[in-house]
């Protein structure tokens, strides 16, 4: 990414995020009496949980420690407290425009209205991102039932164990992959896919736990492969890759790779690629130039864009993570806009895809509107030759 870009990027994320901030301060600041009367306190913890996430990144990417990791989870917590509570005080006010026209609101019960809707708008709040918390921290398994219309060589079923969006580092941790390690045991697949964004970002905290190791995988017919996400380039792919691949995951690179019985399975370097490393991936035509298609063709691909590409090269399976669902409430709405296939199955054509909800998260460790999942693919195949 261009340094130009960049200082246009967190300049608009940063007035983003402090005008959020001082929209949130200065209701809480209208409506609490005892808050006015407090109000250095008030600013002083106010602003102190503001910075706690800008402040835990910079000490992560400087030298992380555990202080840090503290940090980043209860900044995390403040982002998703920011978020639901600009909402829902977008909607207050709302509520409170369209009640003055009747006069139902008026100047002598206009401090009452702003007193109980704080208080219901951090009661909610509260209650949401709870929720949100045990969503993420009890992971599901999401099965589907498949059939593609291809001749193998004597294989006949396939199980998949597909993981997107593990997100490594300050937040999902030991415990994370071994319960992650637990499930795909339980599952018992043929293959392994991870589907990008291993490293959530910055590489000292997963080295200094040496994270990936606790990912142990059962033994497969067919093997572990992996693919990059955005997240391995944000981290610095001349980084995160290596690591990976030093566990003995084979990281597919704009690669084909051949499984037992002629499957074919192409992985996608992701597009992000080009933003930060200014080098374009294959396209899709070229990468599976020398495929024979009347055998099956799964490409693993981190972002669920450009969906045509597949549909126009006959791809029979496409999986895909990085969306998160939306992750939390109201942004799984966004991303339904945003993206064709922003979660789950649709046939397109003779092409499936399938995205994931993802398996780790991104900043705060709340899923309100989806759940971690890891994925398993039953694959029928039409016939053997």
């Amino acid at each position: 990414m261009k340094s130009s870009q960049l200082i246009i990027f967190l300049a608009v994320v940063f007035t983003v995020y402090f005008a959020g901030n001082a929209y949130i301060f200065f209701k809480g600041y209208n409506a609490i009496p005892a808050i006015r009367e407090n109000r250095w306190l008030y600013t002083i913890l106010f602003i102190t949980l503001a910075i706690t996430f800008i402040i835990a990144k910079v000490l992560e990417s400087r030298h992380s420690t555990v202080f840090s990791d503290v940090l980043n989870i209860i900044g995390g917590f403040w982002m998703a407290f920011l978020v639901y509570g600009f909402f829902f005080f977008i909607l207050s006010d709302l509520i409170s425009l369209l009640l003055r026209i009747p006069g139902i609101i008026n100047t002598t019960n206009i401090a009452d209205f702003r007193k109980w809707s704080f208080v219901t708008v951090v009661s909610v709040s509260i209650v949401l991102i709870a929720g949100g918390f045990i969503n993420a921290i009890i992971p599901k398994v999401r099965e589907y039932n498949i059939t593609i219309p291809k001749v193998t060589d004597g294989i006949q079923r396939l199980r998949v164990a597909a993981v997107s969006d593990i997100h490594l580092g300050s937040i999902i941790r030991k415990r994370s992959m071994n319960k992650l390690s637990e499930i795909l045991e339980q599952q018992k697949p043929d293959v392994i896919f991870l589907l990008g964004d291993i490293i959530d970002g910055e590489m000292g905290p997963v080295l200094r736990g040496d994270l990936l190791q606790y990912l142990k995988v059962p033994v497969t017919n067919d093997g572990l492969y992996a693919i990059t996400g955005n997240h391995e380039f944000i981290g610095g792919a001349k980084k995160t890759i290596p690591y990976i691949e030093s566990k003995g995951i084979r990281v597919l690179k704009d690669e084909l790779v051949l499984l037992p019985g002629g499957i074919q399975v192409a992985g996608r370097t992701d597009r992000d690629s080009k933003r930060f490393y200014s080098k374009e991936r294959k396209p899709l035509e070229e990468l599976l130039e020398t495929t024979d298609r009347r055998y099956p063709v799964i490409v693993l691909d981190h972002q669920p864009v450009n969906i045509d590409e597949a549909v126009r090269n006959n791809v029979d399976l496409q999986l895909s993570g990085h969306t998160h669902n939306g992750q939390f409430w109201p942004l799984n709405y966004f991303t339904r806009a945003i993206y064709e296939v922003s979660y789950g199955y649709k046939k397109i054509g003779n092409t499936q895809i399938i995205v994931s909800s993802g398996f780790g998260i991104w900043g705060p460790r709340i899923r309100s509107a989806s759940r971690s999942e890891i994925l398993v693919i039953n694959i029928s195949f039409e016939g053997s030759i």
